[in-house]
């Protein structure tokens, strides 16, 4: 199984294969609203209007496993992020990353950077154009801090 082989939930429930973004630098993160670490939206949309027109997509994954931090609807989340942060990069359906429940897609990721488990929101996966998963970074590593880092990928 490959990264591009996995169909996930957009934000409203429709299905979007991951082969829909072949050929792009992508960074997979599983976000919250509530978090400490929930301005990194804004470095977020910076690095994807920087990159966009270039060949780069970040994935939104919205998830509250960890102390409830991602309440309300995807709707509502969606709403935040937009009305809050200006965000425009693509937001999924909310979902669990670690445990039983985790999502095929982060159970994937995971094994790819034989990461044992997420840590907690704002974790981040940087995957290249082929759909090679490169590496993770944990949620103390801003989004600026992987510019140059994506920037080469480009």
């Amino acid at each position: 199984m490959e990264l591009y082989d996995f169909i996930v939930k957009d934000n409203k429930g429709n299905d979007v294969s991951l082969s829909e973004y072949k050929g792009k630098v992508l960074l997979i993160v599983n976000t919250a609203t509530g978090c400490g670490f929930t301005p990194q939206y804004k470095g977020l949309e910076e690095l994807y209007l920087k990159y966009h027109n270039k060949g780069f997509e970040i994935l939104d994954f919205p998830c509250n496993q960890f102390f409830g931090q991602a309440p309300g609807s995807d709707e509502e989340i969606h709403s935040f992020c937009t009305l809050k942060y200006n965000t425009t990069f693509p937001r999924f359906k909310k979902i669990e990353v670690n445990g039983k429940g985790a999502d095929p897609l982060y159970v994937f990721l995971k094994e790819q950077t034989k990461t044992k488990k997420i840590g907690w929101n704002f974790a981040k996966f940087l995957v290249d154009k082929e759909g090679k998963v490169l590496a993770h970074y944990g949620s103390m590593t801003t989004p600026e801090k992987l510019d140059a880092e994506i920037a080469k990928l480009l």
